[in-house]
């Protein structure tokens, strides 16, 4: 159950720029179908008829000398893809609502799509929205503890996720029907009403500075960032990335702003499919939600890639890699420009596998054996990129690039031969039709075509578009849209092992991969700032009674009980007794009993002190005049 709420959760964040949107499931019980001719052809066994070529079609006569061949078999076309009978309305708070009922196993599921993403960061906040994306479900909600949650779900077999991509925010459960109404209940709180308990944000703050901080040592994810880098540009959404400050910078109350401007009706989509009722399901929703009447103006749309090549070879020194990794391309385009079905066949060609024009040289001509892919990236929300990736030995480095930039050059010459054709075509329409192999995968596939605008008979569209696209089309977009002049060339590896000098393919940038450290930022002052907090002070005087009543207090002592929630590891139920004593001007002792032992600081001021059950230490007082242990 977690494996099929996992790819749908990632499936459905539409800022993904892949077409495909893969949805695990039992497999069925009819008879496999005949593999299928071409790449990427083969059926897995247990596929369903839908995606076949003719489950049960007769092998044509063995070809001659008695070898069979795959070429020797004949299938029907591919049956035209029909989206499921999905069941829509809007709820009176603005929420829209897809159900599809799905008797086949005694399961719910619902994904929510919510408009936001981090391409909407403030620039000095960037990881904002993922952070977001993270403690959503890991904060729990205001009145249960991410602990307690993983508790209840854990009880009833259910699962609940939560993700922030570049373009959408996607909450997802998964449970017994059985369960279904306590489900549901849970996830509108998390939808409605996350803790973002600071506890759990510093955890997440904490995964994403070790992801900066090892960010680069694959060499592989080196070459792939630096060159989506610098296509769309590093001072734009789609290129900037996270850093030490940046992930500082974000606070707890940064996320609760992020949710209440986002996360609201009318900015949300629902899918819920599985074992039920449509009425039934839908007058439970409207019961559910009837109190989240939450109003924001409509969420800005998102930024527009802007077209601005960044031709030329650029290299990230990495000393340690054995080999040689690369990207070379440009700017793609989107998901819903008329060519994309040619561009698809056409990089299929070009480096779509093992049989492809690239591979097949490397291997016989240089004898380098790789993992060349190339992929005319059509994005949903924008454009994506045309990207041939992959890795080499570094002493074939030059000679590798110099074998790509040829054939690229080759392909928009002279129309592909009637086999690479037909292959490439039937390996995209077979891939198509795999990836939507269930109801499922549909519904998934027709949530995120519905949230980025598409029109509902998309899918169907672009599998006709597909089976149409002529050798003559290939040849035309090659000629349009690939263009050798503004290629950039991006190369992670050891420059002292290469066979020839990379200078060989131009002029050579080499690219800064220092990681800026983490810094204390001072906060600058204004007579602007100055004078808001003298504003801020005298509220907070009068709501303590006024100066002289503050004035007058020469000593205080406090005493506080807390009892640590019992969802806590190995210290839940404990209780913590503190006691503060403040002596004017700045004498100041607190004691504290935890379940570790007792807690004693001390300060005049001056100088200070701290006993431990592990020892004491010093305090001294820091230039900002707070008590800091050395």
């Amino acid at each position: 159950m977690k494996t099929l709420l996992g790819i749908l959760l990632l499936a459905a964040a539409c800022g993904a720029q892949s077409g495909a949107i893969p949805v695990s499931g039992p497999p069925k019980t009819e008879k496999a179908a005949p593999p299928a001719a071409g790449r990427g052809g083969t059926q897995s066994p247990g596929a369903p008829a839908a995606a076949g070529r003719g489950r049960g079609t007769a092998p044509a006569p063995v070809g001659a000398g008695g070898v069979a061949s795959p070429k020797d078999l004949n299938y029907p076309p591919l049956r035209t893809i029909q989206s499921p009978n999905v069941a829509t309305f809007t709820l009176p708070n603005g929420m829209r609502i897809y159900l599809l009922e799905d008797h086949e196993l005694p399961l719910v599921s619902g994904i929510a799509l919510v408009r936001t993403g981090s391409l909407l960061d403030p620039p000095h906040r960037i990881g904002l929205a993922q952070l977001a994306g993270i403690t959503i479900r890991t904060g729990g909600t205001t009145v249960k503890t991410g602990e307690q949650i993983d508790a209840l779900l854990d009880n009833v077999a259910a699962n609940m996720e939560s993700v922030i991509g570049d373009s959408a925010g996607t909450l997802s459960f998964s449970g017994l029907k059985e369960h279904a109404p306590a489900t549901l209940q849970l996830f509108k709180e998390m939808l409605t009403q996350p803790g973002f308990r600071q506890e759990k944000i510093e955890l997440a703050k904490t995964q994403l500075r070790g992801a900066i901080s090892h960010r680069n040592d694959n060499a592989r994810d080196v070459a792939r960032r630096e060159f989506v880098n610098l296509i769309y540009g590093k001072d734009t959404p789609f290129g900037w990335q996270q850093e030490y400050a940046t992930i500082d910078r974000v606070s707890r109350n940064d996320l609760r702003a992020f949710h209440q401007r986002y996360f609201f009706p009318a900015n949300v989509m629902l899918g819920v499919w599985g074992d039920f009722n449509t009425a039934e399901m839908k007058a439970s929703l409207e019961k559910l939600f009837a109190d989240w009447t939450v109003q924001q103006p409509p969420v800005a749309e998102f930024a527009k890639v802007q077209d601005a090549p960044s031709p030329g070879v650029f290299i990230a020194e990495e000393k340690d890699t054995p080999q040689t990794y690369f990207a070379i391309g440009h700017l793609g385009g989107r998901r819903n420009e008329k060519d994309t079905a040619a561009l698809e066949i056409l990089t299929g060609i070009l480096g779509g596998g093992a049989r492809s024009r690239i591979a097949d040289r490397l291997r016989t001509k240089l004898g380098v054996s790789n993992d060349i892919n190339a992929t005319w990236n059509s994005g949903y929300a924008y454009r994506g990129l045309f990207e041939i990736s992959g890795s080499t030995k570094s002493v074939s480095t030059v000679a590798a690039i110099q074998a790509i930039q040829e054939e690229i050059e080759r392909i928009r010459t002279a129309e592909v031969t009637e086999d690479e054709w037909r292959d490439a075509r039937d390996a995209a329409a077979n891939s198509l039709a795999f990836s939507l192999d269930s109801r499922a995968r549909l519904f998934a596939r027709q949530m995120v075509l519905e949230y980025h605008g598409y029109p509902k008979d998309y899918l169907a569209q672009f599998q006709k578009a597909l089976e149409s696209v002529t050798r003559a089309d290939v040849l035309r977009v090659a000629k349009q849209y690939l263009n050798p002049a503004s290629l950039s060339v991006v190369v992670a590896a050891n420059p002292n092992q290469f066979g020839e000098p990379l200078e060989k393919l131009g002029p050579v940038t080499k690219l800064d991969l220092a990681i800026p450290e983490a810094r204390p930022e001072v906060v600058a002052s204004s007579d602007a700032s100055l004078a808001e907090g003298k504003q801020v002070l005298l509220k907070a005087q009068a709501a303590a009674g006024g100066a002289e009543k503050l004035a007058a207090v020469k000593d205080y002592t406090m005493l506080a009980e807390y009892l640590i929630d019992p969802a806590v590891a190995n210290i839940g139920g404990a209780k913590i007794v503190q006691t503060d004593k403040w002596v004017a001007p700045t004498t100041f002792r607190q004691d504290a009993t935890l379940p570790a032992g007792r807690v004693t600081a001390y300060t005049d001021g001056r100088v200070g002190w701290i006993s431990t059950p592990q020892g004491w230490g010093a305090l001294e007082i820091s230039s900002a005049s707070t008590i800091a242990c050395c």
